[in-house]
């Protein structure tokens, strides 16, 4: 699963123009991560000439506008949000922005100054909950949160269901599934309820007479 969270959100980053560089191409099982191991991409957008941080935590698309370089963690748990229990129980899932990451993140990128960015599944949905993990992300260091449905989403409206994105499997997919018109508007409505209602359906009185 983590080989394909990391496929979104480097697809996600490319997409947007984004050179990509992901420094560990391999697992650590048993063992603390090194220093250069806590980092899953670093980015930079050679296209932006002076990078300005959002004010809020969770971004969207267009925040990432003036966004020059970063470092980039994955933490994909799709079967739960990520709730501020969650970094208190596990403390180690923000390593990333310690100053030994950030060094080596900024060696590679030719500077310090970069964003900070987690890319998870949900927040909690409203409330007390949302705002203390809010403000536990931010005391910790980090500067921005993109959530995979807003990726996904992205994505899905960026895909060309004309063109054969042979060279990325997770597009590819993406095309064929937009061409059977299982994204409407890109927005993420897979095999849901209005979508099966829309389709035509043979009466239960015409398939028992063979109609």
């Amino acid at each position: 699963m983590s080989v394909v969270n990391e496929s979104v959100v480097r697809e996600y980053f490319e997409m947007l123009g984004y050179l990509v560089s992901q420094p560990r191409k391999f697992t650590t099982p048993g063992r603390q991560k090194k220093v250069d191991e806590e980092v899953d991409f670093v980015i930079m957008n050679p296209t932006v000439a002076e990078s300005q941080l959002p004010g809020h935590l969770v971004w969207t698309t267009p925040d990432l506008k003036h966004v020059s370089c970063a470092v980039v963690a994955v933490r994909g748990w799709h079967t739960e949000r990520f709730y501020a229990s969650t970094i208190e129980q596990t403390p180690d899932i923000l390593r990333f922005v310690e100053p030994g990451p950030i060094r080596f993140a900024g060696k590679l990128l030719g500077t310090e100054n970069v964003a900070k960015i987690l890319c998870i599944p949900k927040l909690p949905a409203s409330g007390d909950l949302k705002e203390k993990t809010i403000r536990l992300l931010k005391g910790r260091g980090i500067d921005g949160i993109i959530s995979f449905a807003t990726m996904l989403s992205e994505l899905v409206g960026r895909v060309d269901k004309n063109k054969n994105y042979e060279k990325s499997d997770l597009l590819q997919i993406l095309r064929i599934l937009k061409s059977y018109d299982f994204f409407r508007d890109a927005q993420m409505e897979f095999f849901t309820g209005h979508h099966v209602e829309k389709r035509r359906r043979t009466p239960k009185s015409q398939v028992e007479e063979g109609v």
